[in-house]
């Protein structure tokens, strides 16, 4: 259980944030709101979402405020006294105006080893460029992106075939674990945050529906493997064949090719099999099924 008595604002939105609020609430937490993005609509049939952590919060009855603009909540936040804040892909900037509202600050758990992959998309940018390590920052917010100085860090190490959504979630339950080991050490000012070394830096950006479309002439059979599984969620993997333009959902290098596999010949010769796609149809299929008669007719 946490010592602190003091109240706690969490910023968070999307699957990543789950966890630590959670986390926050086993332990025994003061949260005086949950700060999230306004509901969204998704999917086919455009339907109203809410973002998860504003659901973990309703069955705990915790306040949410769903803020168009983080000065529409900027009086709540200031009648609540003083507060600490702490954020996990809340995924909109913090004004400096807000951030100095809280005390300490507003402490951000962010999934890189920073001052390297700062910015929007650090856990799919190492998985592409085939980093072997990466890691959980805890941080204090200011009004650069992700410059503020560290608290904590712990190392992750990345294997061969992880893809985006297994290491999100084991970042997420790491940064959990992080923030509320330390938040008490924290609040009190036992821990200090020490400045990162700007000369080390380097970012992450934002990706779009574009970055999914590869090139075989263009990147070599790794490069892509890797994209595949860094890209899983969104842009996605895809490629243009004689039957159209497919999504590729698993994929690993080869050396030979085999009749019965479907493999694309890629920068300097190298060989990627495709295990797994999504036709133009949408329909899920296996790389042999595929390669066995699909038709776009």
């Amino acid at each position: 259980m946490m010592n602190t008595s003091k109240t706690i604002l969490f910023f968070g939105t999307d699957s990543f944030s789950a966890p630590a609020l959670e986390a926050l609430i086993a332990a025994g937490a003061s949260i005086g709101a949950v700060i999230t993005k306004p509901d969204s609509r998704a999917g086919r049939g455009q339907k109203l979402q809410s973002p998860i952590v504003k659901t973990i919060a309703e069955q705990h009855n915790i306040p949410v405020w769903q803020p168009q603009s983080l000065g529409d909540v900027a009086d709540d936040i200031k009648a609540l006294g003083e507060v600490a804040g702490v954020l996990s892909s809340y995924g909109k900037i913090i004004p400096s105006e807000i951030i100095q509202l809280f005390t300490p600050g507003i402490i951000n758990i962010h999934p890189s080893l920073l001052p390297l992959l700062r910015g929007p998309s650090p856990i799919e940018t190492a998985l592409v460029q085939g980093d072997r390590v990466s890691g959980i920052s805890l941080m204090l917010l200011d009004e650069r992106m992700d410059a503020g100085p560290l608290y904590l860090q712990q190392e992750v190490a990345l294997g061969e075939r992880e893809t985006a959504v297994a290491l999100t979630r084991r970042m997420a339950l790491l940064g959990a674990d992080l923030l509320v080991s330390t938040l008490d050490a924290i609040l009190s000012g036992e821990v200090q945050p020490s400045p990162q070394e700007e000369s080390l830096a380097t970012y992450s950006r934002l990706l779009k529906k574009e970055d999914g479309l590869v090139n075989p002439r263009a990147l070599t059979a790794t490069e892509i493997e890797r994209r595949v599984r860094a890209y899983e969620l969104f842009p996605k993997t895809r490629i243009e064949l004689p039957q159209g333009l497919v999504t590729i959902t698993a994929a690993r290098v080869i050396e030979v090719a085999t009749p019965k596999s479907l493999v694309i010949i890629c920068k300097h010769e190298t060989l990627l099999e495709i295990e797994e796609l999504i036709v133009p149809s949408g329909k899920h299929m296996s790389g042999a099924a595929f390669l066995n008669g699909y038709t776009s007719n």
